[in-house]
């Protein structure tokens, strides 16, 4: 099997992202296989490949047997020649930089931080600086810069392991959205990554999260059990869906109500990505801010006095971001076994958001 890479292509949708590389697999398919659909060889035969990724290049006209473009459903057999041609991201190269840090706990085996808003948490190829690898890498002392290799998207992603590998330490051992705030327990070796990732796969991690959403929330408590996969309108975003979701399970306590929102606190028994922003958009009660699942504008059909009109669109002015907190995360020390749990309060913003809602509760 041939593997160069011999050409750059730009992508000129998106400036933040490195241009191309366009990856050329040749493969001559031996004597005594058996008849196998295109797609699904490819998928085992190249290294990295996702059967996504192979069907992409399929209907894109780059991948031709003898010399003539086929379809996925297409049987291989013995003698043909297979010529591929992927297009992919180069590596990411992490830049230790000297962000600071809030930082709520440090021994010898795991950091524990509180998360601004507005960080995001691993790198991608929109978000190569910036994210709190790149700022607790320097907190560890690693002053060179460190490659990754690209991963492919897969069609879900899990808060279990996002980024821990033998050539980057910190490990992230779990994840918050760039714009949600909150406690983050971060491992600073492979053993501590080993161990906690358990902790958050076996559900053994106590997460309590703060959430304002739209609406007035009815019952006093509940849960939300609905699967979640990536969204049949946008592939960035999740969604609630009938077919190939992955369980998810929130639960949900009443705070506070207010006359046009909720304050909930939340529990996650899974760790899908958007999980609890997904469930609330799904029950109609989108959290306050939240533009990518209909939060970001008023949400509540239920308001008739501009004074609380004008209080509600304020609101989402306040925050500026989906109005959800980390406040608190209990795990067993990797090392020790001992439980340890931390808490943070509610960042500024949504302090504000309260003070607002508190005032609109005078005027109800």
């Amino acid at each position: 099997m041939d593997n160069a890479i011999v050409a750059v292509h730009h992508d000129d949708n998106d400036p933040n992202y490195p241009p191309l590389e366009e990856q050329i697999v040749e493969l001559a398919i031996p004597p005594g296989q058996q008849p196998t659909r295109l797609d699904v060889y490819l998928t085992e035969a190249i290294r990295h490949a996702t059967r996504t990724r192979v069907q992409e290049a399929i209907e894109a006209g780059r991948v031709s047997v003898n010399g003539r473009r086929v379809k996925a459903s297409y049987r291989v057999q013995p003698g043909d020649c297979i010529v591929c041609r992927f297009l992919r991201r180069p590596p990411i190269e992490l830049v230790p930089e000297p962000i600071p840090l809030e930082i709520l706990f440090e021994d010898e085996d795991v950091l524990v931080i509180n998360k601004p808003a507005g960080m995001v948490v691993h790198p991608a190829h929109g978000h190569r600086q910036g994210t709190l690898v790149n700022a607790v890498l320097y907190h560890l002392g690693v002053r060179q810069p460190v490659a990754l290799a690209e991963a492919d998207e897969a069609d879900d992603e899990s808060e279990e392991l996002i980024l821990s590998s033998a050539a980057v330490r910190p490990g992230i051992v779990h994840r918050l959205d760039k714009d949600t705030s909150g406690v983050m327990v971060v491992a600073k070796h492979e053993y501590a990554s080993e161990q906690l990732s358990r902790q958050f796969a076996e559900r053994r991690v106590h997460r309590l999260y703060h959430a304002f959403v739209w609406g007035i929330v009815a019952p006093d408590q509940g849960s939300i059990e609905a699967p979640i996969g990536r969204s049949q309108r946008n592939r960035k975003l999740f969604a609630v869906v009938e077919r190939g979701g992955k369980p998810a399970v929130t639960t949900f306590r009443v705070v506070a109500r207010y006359p046009f929102a909720t304050h909930l606190e939340l529990k996650l028994l899974t760790g899908r990505t958007h999980q609890i922003r997904v469930h609330m958009a799904h029950v109609r009660h989108p959290l306050i801010g939240d533009e990518s699942y209909g939060g970001g504008v008023l949400a509540y059909g239920g308001l008739h006095r501009t004074a609380l009109r004008s209080l509600a669109q304020r609101c989402v002015e306040v925050v500026g971001r989906q109005a959800l907190h980390a406040g608190v995360l209990g795990f067993f020390h990797p090392r020790t076994g001992q439980y340890m749990e931390f808490s943070v309060p509610l960042p500024s913003d949504l302090a504000q958001l309260v003070r607002l809602l508190d005032q609109a509760a005078l005027l109800a």
